[in-house]
């Protein structure tokens, strides 16, 4: 199931997303909308509203974003880094969550910003501690993630905060995929960045050093995860700068894309 959040006429909403829009299928998407919400138990209502008549938000409003740096080892390579022996760990704050066609401010404070194409992994309920082998019941699904980054800040400073986590920075959807496992993105999903219709990035999530079940049992470790958390895993080679005017794309095989346009910070 493909789940969005969504506002219509004011109010704000969970629905699941049917139809293909695929080129040739004919068909047009709407939302089922939901009664209650996509963490704990739910029906769909029967009222069903075209997906072009309603404003997709981020598919969730996340207490924390835990992100993962250097999990692909071209692209830690590209940045002249290496592999680390244990997972990279940083936050990105709720007030960087924007969603699917929300701009990204450029921030004033950078002048290097870059995209990194990136699933991420939508916690499902409650839970710290998680065995690895019960990973799979923690987890509601997956979207599509782009950790934009100051590189210069980025470099210039110890703490990530300000290069990772400035206003727009993890723009999130276009709505969760419940339909993958930890174990076919073990297998590989293509993973997709565009600007401008350009190709910057391609790669697969069978190239991540560490799968979503290590990532998940490292971070549960630690700290206790909530619904709606989110654990972004990683970006694949080729990573690069952004300007005022492009349009970012992030497309993640089975899931769908999340586009972005950077904007002048007002």
């Amino acid at each position: 199931m493909r789940i969005a959040r969504f506002s219509i006429d004011g109010n704000v909403a969970f629905g699941a997303v049917e139809g293909d829009s695929a080129p040739g299928a004919g068909g047009e998407l709407v939302l089922d909308i939901i009664k209650g919400i996509p963490f704990a138990d739910f029906e769909l209502s029967g009222t069903k509203v075209p997906l072009s008549k309603v404003r997709l938000l981020p598919p969730v409003l996340p207490n924390k974003v835990v992100a993962v740096g250097r999990n692909y080892a071209e692209h830690a390579a590209e940045l002249g880094n290496a592999v680390p022996d244990a997972p990279i760990t940083f936050f990105k704050p709720s007030t960087s969550v924007i969603g699917p066609g929300d701009p990204i401010p450029y921030p004033s404070f950078s002048q290097d910003v870059h995209h990194e194409a990136e699933l991420a992994v939508v916690i499902g309920r409650m839970c710290r501690e998680v065995p690895r082998e019960r990973v799979a019941e923690v987890v509601l699904g997956f979207t599509c993630a782009n950790d934009v980054t100051a590189r210069d800040v980025q470099k210039r400073e110890q703490q990530w905060a300000r290069a990772k986590g400035f206003d727009g920075a993890c723009p999130l959807g276009p709505w969760i995929e419940t339909g993958i496992d930890p174990a076919a993105v073990a297998a590989g999903l293509a993973v997709q960045c565009t600007v401008n219709g350009e190709q910057r990035q391609l790669g697969s999530t069978a190239d991540m050093v560490r799968s979503v079940e290590d990532l998940v049992v490292h971070i549960s470790e630690a700290m206790t995860l909530l619904p709606g958390d989110v654990i972004l895993t990683g970006t694949p080679a080729g990573v690069g700068p952004l300007s005022v005017g492009d349009e970012v794309a992030v497309t993640i095989e089975g899931i769908g894309t999340l586009t972005n346009k950077v904007i002048k910070r007002g």
